[in-house]
């Protein structure tokens, strides 16, 4: 379920949650959420987000990150990163905390 707004996700703070087991195999993760029993395959860019998120980080410090190694625009960059978020959130494979006054699940 997405948030109200970009700007609360963009604030918020993202972490993975501990017991997903991974694996890397060639510059993408492999992984398993084990009480869902499904797999997942990220490709280098998702591998180099979950890589950001073994420790808590900021939305937008994610997004800071990837502008500077990849040869993407802000927008498309945050974008993408938001989707992805999302994503995994729904997958419940990272939690999101520190949500600002007023930020919601829509």
């Amino acid at each position: 379920m997405p948030f109200n707004n970009n700007n609360c996700l963009l604030n918020a703070v993202v972490k993975r949650i501990n017991d997903i087991p991974s694996a890397v195999i060639d510059d993408e993760i492999v992984m398993m959420h084990i009480e869902k029993g499904k797999y997942y395959g990220l490709d280098p860019v998702g591998s180099r987000i979950w890589g950001l998120m073994e420790n808590p980080q900021i939305v937008s410090s994610i997004v800071k990150t990837l502008l500077e190694e990849y040869d993407v625009d802000t927008m498309t960059c945050e974008q993408q990163v938001l989707e992805f978020i999302n994503k995994l959130k729904d997958e419940e494979l990272i939690v999101i905390t520190d949500l600002n006054e007023g930020c919601r699940l829509l």
